[in-house]
């Protein structure tokens, strides 16, 4: 359980890892991977426009939010119009 609670309409997300290796095998270092664009929500905001829920999966803009770390896991605060695409199993 996160101790963030974000407001309005934030949402909280934690970023996937993207594949260490490439199509061809090849391991990537940390310095070559792209930034994910892929992530977990985590909390959502208080607005009840919000279409989104915890442990939904979801498609984000490559740049956007504010990253930062809380007991060693990183996390992306961004506005709910910054998600892309909610991704379907």
């Amino acid at each position: 359980m996160t101790k963030i609670e974000p407001l309005g309409t934030r949402v909280l997300i934690r970023p996937l890892e993207q594949e260490a290796r490439t199509a061809s095998g090849l391991l990537l270092p940390d310095t070559a991977k792209e930034k994910p664009q892929m992530g977990e929500v985590i909390a959502v905001g208080d607005d009840e426009s919000i279409k989104l829920k915890v442990g939904d999966k979801v498609l984000f803009a490559k740049y956007s939010g504010t990253e930062f770390k809380l007991e060693g896991v990183e996390y992306l605060l961004m506005e709910c119009s910054d998600v892309l695409a909610r991704l379907k199993d």
